[in-house]
């Protein structure tokens, strides 16, 4: 089964979410954002996932974790949860 393993920042509007991309664009850690932005328990952790298996979570998200390139921050990417910022670590 694949697996991968993920950061994220979530937020509630699509426009913090592009925010933060440009943030992360001209060099700011994703871990700091998430600290500091998300509303995910996640955050706590530099928005942390860890480890998890195609599937487990929401199909929005799985696309991007499992079809979007390594190692790069995608989105905002909108679940019922919010709006995301991804960067997937490694993938299996």
């Amino acid at each position: 089964m694949a697996r991968a393993h993920a950061l994220h920042i979530l937020v509630e509007t699509k426009d913090e979410a592009e925010k933060l991309k440009e943030q992360l664009a001209q060099g700011a850690k994703f871990a700091e954002l998430a600290r500091k932005h998300s509303l995910c328990p996640s955050g706590k952790k530099g928005g942390d996932l860890g480890e998890f298996n195609r599937g487990q979570m929401v199909p929005a998200f799985d696309k991007v974790v499992f079809g979007k390139p390594t190692l790069e921050v995608h989105g905002p990417v909108k679940t019922q949860f919010g709006w995301h910022l991804i960067k997937t670590l490694s993938r299996s």
